[in-house]
């Protein structure tokens, strides 16, 4: 039942929540064979043969946060548990699964020795902002009590990652005292992709680069795009759990990676991000721009986007986070 409702919760939503604006329930509508497409995409490669296993984590009373979760089988060296890595999807905060970053996830778990734990959190405009910031807190704060005694994990060596709407909530969820130095389950180092972290700007008003698509099919969508932060964006427009790019420099990780497609509309935000940040503290971002990348163009398939052009992110990101745990002691 959860898979049928949430492959087909566009068009559920859109005929029966009267609740929600028509501009949101028409758009909806016609977003549902786009979904379709793009789960499938996602999930059909790994319908009979999956590296990881499925997660209803028990973190509110009356619904579960789904799962994925990748653990690979060996031995470590120089800490007794293994590091926990945190991903969250993308899918401009109105749908996605975790399984279109499992290519992703399964190199961190495997290149890396890492248990990845990659989320899913409630959606707008069902569920505007803050409720899939909120959700990933409540996750995380679980997550920190329960990583040692479930999966082996150590919530003192975690990262956190994520793409594109995913990125947004990665670095939002970094807001939270327990994920901040000195406390001793903060944040090393987090790894984003096509972030989106300027929420105080509606995505038709977000500069677009020169080599940026004169005319956008999904145009049409793009109100809908806007529905998580639309609605609150007057009363939050200085809140860094909604837009990162905000944020004060020791709020956020002590070492980011940024990878940034060239033909993005949020590639200025990322940018001004990165620049502020290592202008505090030379060398604290890394960036990696990818000159052929479009927004969403990791998740693609590889008949689409070459897949070598695909991994140059990848293996800067596995890299930036071997990297990350050999600072603090863990060897795979």
């Amino acid at each position: 039942m959860w898979a049928l409702y949430s492959w087909f919760r566009p068009l559920c939503v859109a005929l029966f929540n009267s609740s929600i604006p028509w501009k949101y329930r028409w758009r909806l509508a016609l977003l549902q064979p786009i979904s379709l497409l793009t789960y499938s995409i996602g999930s059909f490669p790994y319908i009979f043969s999956r590296p990881f296993y499925v997660e209803y984590l028990p973190i509110f009373p009356k619904r579960s946060v789904r799962a994925l979760v990748f653990k690979t089988p060996g031995t470590g060296k120089g800490r007794r548990l293994r590091p926990l890595h945190i991903e969250i999807h993308g899918g401009a905060f109105i749908g996605g699964l975790p399984e279109s970053n499992a290519r992703f996830d399964e190199r961190v778990a495997v290149e890396t020795g890492a248990v990845v734990v990659s989320l899913t959190y409630r959606y707008a405009p069902e569920h505007p902002f803050p409720a899939g910031i909120d959700d990933i807190d409540a996750t995380i704060a679980w997550i920190i009590k329960n990583a040692e005694s479930r999966w082996g994990a150590d919530s003192t060596l975690m990262t956190i990652g994520g793409f594109s709407a995913g990125g947004n909530l990665a670095l939002a969820a970094t807001q939270q005292p327990e994920l901040q130095a000195p406390s001793p389950t903060s944040l090393k180092a987090s790894v984003t992709f096509y972030a989106s972290i300027d929420l105080r700007i509606p995505p038709w008003e977000k500069p677009k680069p020169a080599r940026f698509p004169k005319t956008d099919p999904l145009a049409f969508l793009l109100p809908l795009f806007d529905s998580y932060p639309g609605p609150v964006r007057a009363s939050h427009a200085g809140d860094p759990r909604m837009s990162p790019v905000i944020a004060r420099g020791e709020t956020l990780p002590p070492r980011m990676l940024m990878a940034i497609p060239a033909i993005d509309i949020l590639v200025g935000e990322q940018q001004e991000l990165a620049e502020r940040l290592n202008a505090e503290q030379p060398g604290r971002v890394e960036v990696y721009v990818e000159p052929e990348g479009f927004h969403g163009y990791l998740e693609v398939p590889d008949a689409a986007v070459k897949k070598e052009v695909k991994d140059r992110a990848f293996d800067r990101a596995i890299k930036f986070l071997i990297n990350t745990h050999g600072r603090h002691g863990w060897a795979w």
